[in-house]
Order: structure tokens, then C-alpha cells, then sequence
């Protein structure tokens, strides 16, 4: 029996020492020790605006597995899971207390996964103040302290603390180090708060395939008849935007679990893009990022009215608002529903050929789970500064613990179980690649997904010969000349010949996969 299967078995880390240990304060008290110690300041709703930089996005270059024997077997070491040496953490954690020891200290205990049978208790443990606020806000708080609370994971971000890389063995002065033995997480060297989400995340991804639950990179959201739909993708790619829907309740923005029951969020909360952000295409989305107590992470503000510049990339592109689920006026109460009928999965396409939405079979869902295409976008990730095309299995491979054909199998399963409808869903480029053509229209994006999900796409299609895709030939609310990509560009030939480019990448990566892939799968993969 692997050890986590026994949740009574626990090792609970003794509690930090610091010159004061301030735990599970309110949001108002985070607030105020955060302004008092200069790490925020106020924006012109009550948010709290936050500088990150030089981190403004993940550094995955930096996260690190710690190898032992509970665990390693069960990963798949690449160059997303890399490992690193029990000693080396054990030596870097002794630093990294002697160096809070001598600091305040700011302690949340609070829950991931709204699914009891499958939560975790999390204690976070920060240097800063406006990071604690962050927690509690992405993860699940209750409104009183449990006396009895006993975490089964601890994180420990020291974000002002620097690592030696020849001393500490990392790569840099920044490290996200994941310690399944010890059930510890231990960040450092970066102020980028979504290093917090991401790293916990992680471990659900690890936890949930060993009790038969697929954990899911994904938004979903319920419509009034309760049918569920999720939809998959990186970010950027609009997740968050379209399945904030008026008319069909949020479960969740970014992490889920999908059990024998049905699908549950893992957080409390959401981490939404802001860059470009509009209260005409996304109301719901606008109208929380300007609430008391939001934390901006890196927008750019006026520094005499404190009037936002949501327009603005003069700090990174990846400018982010973490907010609780309750500032979404349209929630699904407990954040769970039942089994998903649709998935959406979402691709930003920075070649411009892929159609804005096509019907796939379940072994072509297979494939583009596994696939999990798209551009990763401008300030996402370090280095990162306009569009480049990706690769990322499961739509999340940086978070993905396990083989990926863990996981796919897991979803092969259920969309099997649900007779669940697939779409894959480009909100990228159309009319020429990136720096030639345009980005999709959001309202044309949001008229294709929810006429999908309510089932209003007539069964009539046409066959794309690239990818081997079904186009529809009518969408109700969107122009027929939009549905075909290659009626947008002007030169079709140079279309063809950047599908040609496209299809040769697809069937290039699937080489990772195509001795474990089904036979299914196999058949509809993409030929160059």
C-alpha cells in the first residue's frame, strides 16, 4: 500500500520558530501588516497592489522533487520533475528556519479540494504578510481556526530568501523544492505568489491518481439544468474568461478533481489574468478585481490616484488579481457539481491554422489531452515575451507528477463512462500567425463554447484535411466565413504550407507517447 493511501499515517512538522508567529489572522490584519511593513500599497477599490519583480511568473526551471523511496517510483522524472537530493533539501529547510527564526512569521491553516473524502489540509507558512492574504484567498478557509487541525502538507515560503546554488545545490537563488517524505513544500527566492498555488496543486496532481480521481488543469462551471462543463487549458488561454459565464454558475477557475461523484474544485478562490482586462467582455471577472482586499499582483498604477492601468505591460504581461470565490457573484455553492456532459479544450494557436472550434471523437480528445497544444504566453513564465508554440501534455505538464498516460487514461475512462462531448477550442491567432494575423473575437469565442456546451451546434460539418478535424458549418451567432481558417487568410498557400508546419510539430511530439497510446488513439493521430 503506498503511504498516502493511509491518511492516518502523518508526520506534522514542528511549528517554525520566529520572532512572533502570527497565525491565521484575519484578511483586515494581513492588510494592515502589510501596509505597515511597505509590502503593499492601496488601489483606488481597497485592493492590495503588489510588486513581484523581478519574478512576475513561475519558474519552473527551479522546481525541484526531492528523490525518495515513497515516492519515486510514482514520478516521472523529466525535465519538468527534476530531483534533488534528501540531504540537499534537509540542509537548505535548516537555513531557510534559522533565517525565518529571526523574522515574523505569518501561519494559515486551511483546506484544498472542496470534496471532503478527498481533501488536504495545508498549512502555509510566509515571510510576507500580503502572500498569507494570497492563500487565504486561492485555497479553502474556514471562517473560524479548527483547534484541531492537523496539516497533511506544510509550506514554508521564505520569499526574501536567497539560495547559494553551489552550497544549496539548486540552479539559482530561487527554489520551489516538493518533499513527499517530509510533506513539506519550501520556497524561496521569489516574491511571485503563484509559486504557493501551483507547488500545492502539484502535490493533489500526485495524491488524486493514487485513489482513482483524475485532478484536472481546468475551469468548469454548471448550467441551470445541472450539466457540467469543464474546460482544459494553459493559461492564457481564457479558462477564466469563458467559463465566468452570467448564466452558468462557477464551480471553479483553475483546479478540479473529478471523482466517482462528480467533478469538485480544489480552491477558494480565483488567480485571474488582468492584463487587457474589460468590464464589457468580462463583468464578472472586472468587478471582483476591484473589491477591498483583492491582491494585484504587478499592475501598474498611477502612483497620486492610485487609477489602474490594466492596459499597461510596463511590468510584465502577467498581470494577476487573486480574489475568494465569493466576489463571483455567480457560484456553485460548495463547489461541487456532478459529471461533466462537455469539455472544452482551449488552445491559443500562434500559427493561426487551427479552426476557432471543431467536434472531436473521444480518441481525438485522447490525443489532444495527451498532445495539449498551445502558445505559451508572454510573461507566463520567465523569458517568455511574445507567443511561442508548445507542447504542455494534459494541458498542465509542469504539474503533472505521474506519466502523462496516467492521467489520460483516467480521463479516457470517464469520457467513456459519461458519453461526454469533446471540442477543441482555439482562442489564439486567425488570418496569419502571430504578428501577421489577429487574435479570435472573445464575443465570437463565447457564442461558439456556449453554443456547444447547450447543444445548439447543428450535426453538420465539414472535414479539415491537416489535422483531421470536424468543422461546423453553421454556429449560431457567428459568421460562417469565421468557422473556416483557411477562408481568413489572404495566401493559401502560405496557409497550407504553415498547417504542413503545424501537423509535422503534432506528429513530432507524439513520437513521447506512441508506444503506451491505445490503438484508438493511434489511428487519429496527426500525419505531417
Amino acid at each position: 500500500m503506498h503511504v498516502w493511501e493511509d491518511r492516518t499515517i502523518l508526520t506534522v512538522p514542528e511549528k517554525l520558530k520566529a520572532v512572533e508567529l502570527l497565525e491565521n489572522l484575519s484578511v483586515p490584519e494581513l492588510i494592515e501588516r502589510a501596509l505597515r511593513c511597505d509590502e503593499a500599497v492601496v488601489g483606488p477599490d481597497g485592493q492590495v497592489i503588489v510588486d513581484t519583480r523581478p519574478h512576475t511568473g513561475r519558474s519552473p526551471k527551479d522546481k525541484f522533487f526531492v528523490k525518495e523511496s515513497s515516492s519515486q517510483e510514482y514520478i516521472d522524472w523529466n525535465d519538468s520533475n527534476q530531483a534533488i537530493e534528501a540531504s540537499a533539501f534537509d540542509m537548505l529547510f535548516d537555513r531557510v528556519s534559522a533565517y525565518l527564526s529571526e523574522r515574523e512569521v505569518y501561519a494559515l491553516d486551511c483546506y484544498v479540494g472542496a470534496d471532503e473524502r478527498y481533501r488536504m489540509p495545508v498549512r502555509v507558512y510566509t515571510e510576507l504578510a500580503w502572500q498569507n492574504l494570497f492563500a487565504r484567498h486561492l485555497f479553502i478557509t474556514p471562517e473560524r481556526p479548527d483547534p484541531g487541525f492537523v496539516p497533511e502538507f506544510t509550506v514554508v515560503d521564505a520569499a526574501l530568501f536567497q539560495a547559494d546554488p553551489q552550497r544549496d545545490g539548486t540552479r539559482s537563488s530561487t527554489f520551489i523544492l516538493v518533499n513527499f517524505a517530509r510533506r513539506m513544500i519550501l520556497i524561496g527566492g521569489t516574491r511571485y505568489a503563484g509559486e504557493i498555488k501551483k507547488s500545492v496543486f502539484t502535490v493533489m496532481n500526485y495524491l488524486l491518481p493514487l485513489r482513482d480521481t483524475l485532478p484536472m488543469h481546468c475551469s468548469a462551471n454548471v448550467g441551470k439544468d445541472g450539466d457540467v462543463a469543464i474546460f482544459f487549458g494553459l493559461s492564457g488561454t481564457g479558462k477564466t474568461t469563458l467559463s465566468s459565464d452570467s448564466h452558468r454558475p462557477l464551480i471553479g477557475d483553475d483546479e478540479h478533481g473529478w471523482s466517482a461523484d462528480g467533478v469538485f474544485n480544489f480552491e477558494g478562490g480565483c488567480y485571474a489574468k488582468v492584463i487587457r482586462l474589460s468590464p464589457t467582455a468580462e463583468p464578472e471577472i472586472w468587478a471582483a478585481t476591484h473589491r477591498f482586499s483583492s491582491v494585484l499582483e504587478n499592475v501598474v498604477y498611477d502612483p497620486i490616484t492610485r487609477a489602474l492601468d490594466v492596459d499597461s505591460e510596463a511590468k510584465t504581461e502577467n498581470t494577476r488579481a487573486a480574489y475568494p470565490l465569493a466576489f463571483i457573484p455567480n457560484i456553485v455553492p460548495g463547489s461541487r457539481a456532478g459529471h461533466p456532459q462537455t469539455i472544452v479544450m482551449l488552445t491559443a494557436d500562434a500559427f493561426g491554422v487551427l479552426p476557432p472550434i471543431s467536434k472531436l471523437s473521444a480518441a481525438q480528445a485522447m490525443y489532444h489531452f495527451l498532445s495539449g497544444y498551445t502558445a505559451k504566453v508572454a510573461g507566463t513564465e520567465r523569458g517568455i515575451t511574445e507567443p511561442q508554440a508548445t507542447f504542455s501534455t494534459c494541458f498542465g505538464a509542469p504539474f503533472m507528477v505521474h506519466h502523462p498516460t496516467t492521467y489520460a487514461r483516467l480521463l479516457g475512462q470517464k469520457i467513456a463512462e459519461h458519453t461526454v462531448e469533446c471540442w477543441l477550442v482555439n482562442t489564439g491567432w486567425t488570418g496569419g500567425p502571430y504578428g501577421v494575423g489577429k487574435r479570435m473575437s472573445i464575443a465570437h469565442t463565447r457564442a461558439m463554447v456556449n453554443a456547444a456546451i447547450e447543444g445548439r451546434i447543428a450535426p453538420s460539418f465539414q472535414d479539415e484535411p491537416f489535422f483531421g478535424l470536424r468543422i461546423p458549418k453553421h454556429v449560431p451567432d457567428v459568421p460562417d466565413e469565421v468557422l473556416n481558417p483557411r477562408d481568413a487568410w489572404p495566401d493559401k498557400s502560405a496557409y497550407d504550407a504553415q498547417a504542413k508546419k503545424l501537423a509535422g510539430l503534432f506528429f513530432e511530439n507524439f513520437k513521447r507517447f506512441e508506444a503506451q497510446a491505445s490503438e484508438s488513439v493511434k489511428a487519429v493521430a496527426i500525419k505531417p
